[in-house]
């Protein structure tokens, strides 16, 4: 029986999530990590998802985790209820400016280039497609949910709190789905301090923080006040103030994007 379900965000923790809640002996979660049943393949029906869980001990509450559940669409969610309605969730989340460069990092190997040789303007249509903005739009997606499930069964944990604090991490989420938080005091720190698919790695261009701020800053602030949680954090500006060049390059490039 499932019992629970990770459902994002894309980059924001959810691969050490799953990897370190496996090593809880109360928690089953499946081989494999993202099974994507509810986004992209529902047609192999809900006897094979039911099935997918049947191994967990008993005892033990059982899971998935897949990022794009996240940003499923409402219908979706209502069906996840109808059949699942004593389901708990799992959300984390990240600051979305990073989060929006985390992912167009993850894009680069796909379309064949290097970060280096990537225009502002190619990032710039990468942060305002609807997959990068759909998904850094945490409040929305909420909303989405909590229409369908009381705001109680959906645990909200940030991606900060996974590198400052692993195991409180770990403690509220077993809290939430009420197993023993106990369960990972046998694991070692640096066991749950090591990260998980991490990806490239590379610095933020100033320009494209910038860009990210202004594009994501109120929501970041909408976000704050819907949570009742102080995510100013979030919004710390750049190191170091553009020059009059970098400013002129933004520009341009925001306004090719805006022409497309």
């Amino acid at each position: 029986m499932l019992h629970f379900l990770g459902i994002g965000a894309q980059k924001s923790g959810t691969t050490w999530l799953y990897h370190n809640l496996k090593k809880h002996p109360a928690v089953f979660l499946t081989e494999e990590k993202e099974l994507h049943f509810w986004n992209s393949h529902k047609d192999r029906g809900l006897d094979w998802y039911r099935a997918q869980f049947a191994p967990a001990p008993a005892g033990a509450v059982a899971g998935e985790i897949t990022p794009a559940y996240g940003i499923l669409p409402s219908e979706t969610v209502a069906e996840i209820k109808r059949e699942f309605p004593e389901l708990r969730l799992i959300y984390l989340i990240r600051n979305p400016i990073e989060r929006a460069w985390s992912g167009a990092l993850m894009a680069i190997p796909r379309a064949e280039m290097t970060v280096e040789e990537a225009s502002d303007t190619w990032f710039i249509d990468h942060f305002n497609s609807q997959g990068s903005a759909s998904r850094g739009d945490y409040e929305t997606c909420l909303r989405v949910w909590r229409s369908h499930f009381p705001a109680a069964r959906i645990h909200v944990d940030t991606f900060d709190e996974i590198v400052s604090n692993p195991r409180g991490v770990l403690q509220r989420c077993s809290t939430h789905l009420g197993i023993d938080p106990t369960g990972f005091d046998s694991v070692p720190d640096d066991s749950l301090m090591t990260p998980l698919n991490v990806g490239l790695r590379r610095p933020m261009r100033p320009t494209l923080h910038h860009y990210l701020d202004r594009l994501y800053r109120p929501k970041i602030e909408s976000l704050g006040r819907y949570l009742g949680r102080d995510l100013s954090h979030w919004l710390a500006g750049p190191a170091r103030p553009l020059t009059p060049l970098q400013r002129l390059r933004l520009s341009w490039s925001a306004r090719a994007h805006h022409w497309r």
